[in-house]
């Protein structure tokens, strides 16, 4: 992370620290054991990640996750929150990566909620789905789009559904003031919660900064221009998630478009669904990825996963155990 971004973290912790008659706070902590064991390639070595030494997500790691509500005696303002870990990486000195994802300060004058610091960008499922721990993850996990952006955003709900906007550095993780930025918006129909679906359309327009994890790829800004669309669907014991974009870059004054497809569907089996099992399909331009999945409740805290990739036989097999406990 760079000094800027730990800086505007700080300044948005005192922002929140001091100003509240009356809070409350949800504390939690995390930690995780991965590994990924590979069969074809001359490397089977275990790999401690389950996507890519550079990526962010998920790696051996300790952490915690703070959501502190602000009030006063006539009601909730705000929120703030810090979600961060430590995570195991070899390329990195001492073979420790700071991670930071969530680190926003969240505003609600009473026409919508604004949100300001490192968060999702307005645009696709990712906007809207919890993958912080799981290892599945959507699209934005393969180059189309940002999981986590530094920057601003805005949304409210309807009747009818929901719409946001940001305006985000375009650099994902890390920040970087390069002529870099991202302006992103998303509208959908319906409430998954209480009327069981949701679709969305998206898109996103701006000089992005090709990076992976902490890592940046290319120095300069390139324009990308992204539209998409999503839907989110859940009967009974089943839920389907599904993600269409296309993509188009300017490299080197070279126009370069590309597809990316997305379709998960789980079934929630045994008493207060403990059992997930999971599959889930990705293809871009490059990568046909077939994953089957299972995510088990041991404890309440405790949750073991399993995935793999059978698109070309069984490529690999990556296992996790994630405990998430509130203080």
């Amino acid at each position: 992370m760079s000094k800027l971004a730990a800086i505007i973290t700080v300044i948005i912790v005192a922002l929140a620290a001091g100003s509240c008659l009356a809070s409350s706070r949800l504390f939690y902590l995390e930690a995780q054991a991965v590994a990924r064991f590979p069969f074809s390639g001359n490397d089977k070595s275990v790999q401690w990640y389950s996507m890519n030494q550079m990526d962010v997500m998920q790696k051996p790691s300790l952490g915690f996750d703070l959501v502190q509500r602000l009030s006063t005696e006539t009601g909730d303002w705000g929120m703030f929150a810090v979600q961060a870990r430590l995570a195991y990486d070899k390329t990195h000195n001492g073979n420790v990566e700071p991670q930071l994802y969530n680190a926003y300060l969240k505003l609600k004058p009473g026409f919508g909620n604004i949100w300001l610091g490192h968060n999702k960008p307005a645009f696709g499922l990712a906007s809207y789905l919890d993958n912080h721990g799981t290892l599945l993850q959507p699209l934005s996990m393969y180059g189309f789009g940002y999981d986590r952006d530094w920057g601003a955003g805005f949304y409210r709900d309807f009747d009818w559904g929901n719409a946001g906007f940001s305006v985000t550095s375009g650099s994902g993780m890390p920040l970087y003031l390069k002529g870099n930025y991202q302006v992103s918006g998303r509208v959908s129909k319906g409430d998954l919660n209480q009327q069981n679906y949701n679709f969305g359309i998206s898109a996103s327009y701006g000089k992005n900064l090709q990076t992976m994890g902490y890592h940046q790829i290319f120095d300069k800004p390139m324009k990308v221009f992204l539209i998409g669309a999503d839907a989110s669907v859940t009967r009974d014991r089943l839920e389907y998630r599904a993600e269409i974009i296309r993509k188009t870059e300017f490299i080197y004054n070279h126009r370069y478009d590309s597809w990316a497809y997305f379709l998960r569907i789980t079934a929630n089996v045994l008493e207060e669904n403990r059992l997930k099992l999971e599959f889930q399909y990705t293809c871009d331009e490059s990568n046909l990825r077939l994953s089957p999945g299972l995510a088990y409740s041991l404890t309440q805290d405790l949750t073991l996963r399993l995935t793999g990739d059978i698109s070309r036989n069984l490529d690999h097999i990556t296992a996790q155990l994630y405990w998430y406990h509130k203080l």
